[in-house]
């Protein structure tokens, strides 16, 4: 495509769309006008959205298609019927260079399925890994693996300490990012033997295109202890849910207290500018846009349950990531990392 920074968009992906999809693009032409998009999904229900709009109707392109993934298909059940769906489609344009990323609220495990199917993982990658940005003191931080890989091996959690290093390059404009793998404390004993052997290979590298700190605990998440906080799938999910369910007590706390009596009511008014600007720096909506990182191509998965605001901020980071081209940087990182580093986890050796 030319003309623009072309941007593929799952059209019917989410629990808000399209109209969440179509609102989420057109407000970030206000941002970036020279971004355009390819829109896929039901083209009856997407045209007056887009119609009715001020910018994106002349900033995009709509392709039919009435096949949908479900919120509940199985990564299996979405290869099978998903390629000619709205977020199949999307990741094929990708694929044959029409777009530069996709977007999409839809299925988390199809979109993964999808994804790798159709542009497979860079060379050197075993795994791909989702990986998002979050809240800290010190600013914001790059945490990954988030959920795509539930079981990891030492192999899997250097490759994405090497692709969330540039993750925070690209987006946090950190030159050297600091790494930090998380575990149970900062010992270095401490841990199962996967993390404690990505800690072994990573500290005996002396060129690394990012500083080790080595490990950090649960708390030095929000403390921003480190730029990059790697982990596997299942404990980084947990993390990040938490995370998001601390947010919102802490803000339902907040709330109830000023509302209490009149003398916090008045209080809460005189504070007022400081209360939003609390409530906009713990706003999941900010920091929408999970990314799988170490894909041929850029694919961002939006928060299902999101609005249009999130939805322009997922919108927001692959551009940045197109813009830095991120996929190529992961690459050549990769292709001069040290390659005992990225070697298969050997089984452990039982001692008789």
């Amino acid at each position: 495509m030319t003309g623009g920074l072309w941007i593929a968009l799952d059209g019917m992906g989410g629990d808000n769309a399209p109209n969440a999809v179509v609102a989420g693009a057109d407000a970030i032409l206000e941002r970036h006008p020279q971004v355009r998009f390819l829109i896929f999904g039901d083209q009856a229900k997407l045209k007056p959205l887009v119609d009715a709009t001020g910018r994106l109707k002349g900033a995009s392109e709509i392709r039919h298609t009435d096949v949908v993934v479900r919120g509940d298909d199985k990564p299996s059940q979405a290869l099978r019927k998903g390629r000619g769906s709205s977020m199949g489609l999307a990741i094929e344009a990708v694929k044959e260079g029409q777009a530069v990323g996709v977007v999409s609220a839809g299925n988390t495990g199809a979109l993964m399925a999808l994804a790798k199917f159709g542009l497979r993982t860079l060379p050197g990658i075993d795994r791909p890994a989702l990986a998002s940005l979050l809240p800290t003191r010190r600013g914001e931080s790059v945490m990954l693996d988030l959920g795509a890989n539930v079981e990891c091996d030492a192999r899997n959690l250097v490759e994405f300490a090497v692709m969330g290093a540039q993750f925070a390059r690209a987006l946090l404009g950190r030159l050297k990012p600091t790494v930090g793998l998380l575990n149970v404390g900062s010992e270095e004993m401490k841990g199962h033997d996967d993390v404690r052997q990505a800690a072994e290979r990573l500290r005996s590298s002396e060129d690394l295109p990012f500083t080790f700190h080595g490990f950090v605990e649960g708390d030095d998440i929000g403390a921003g202890t480190v730029d990059v906080v790697v982990t596997d799938g299942f404990t980084g999910n947990i993390a990040l849910k938490t995370a998001e369910g601390t947010a919102k007590l802490v803000t339902g706390y907040m709330s109830l207290a000023l509302r209490r009596s009149w003398t916090t009511r008045l209080g809460a008014l005189l504070a007022l500018p400081a209360l939003r600007a609390l409530r906009d720096r713990l706003d999941p909506r900010q920091y929408n846009g999970g990314v799988f990182l170490g894909l041929n191509g850029i694919t961002v998965k939006s928060h299902g349950g999101t609005d249009a605001i999130g939805f322009a901020a997922a919108i927001d980071v692959a551009v940045d990531m197109a813009r830095s081209q991120m996929v190529e940087r992961i690459a050549e990182d990769i292709r001069c990392f040290p390659a005992h580093l990225l070697s298969p986890t050997q089984p452990a050796v039982a001692v008789t």
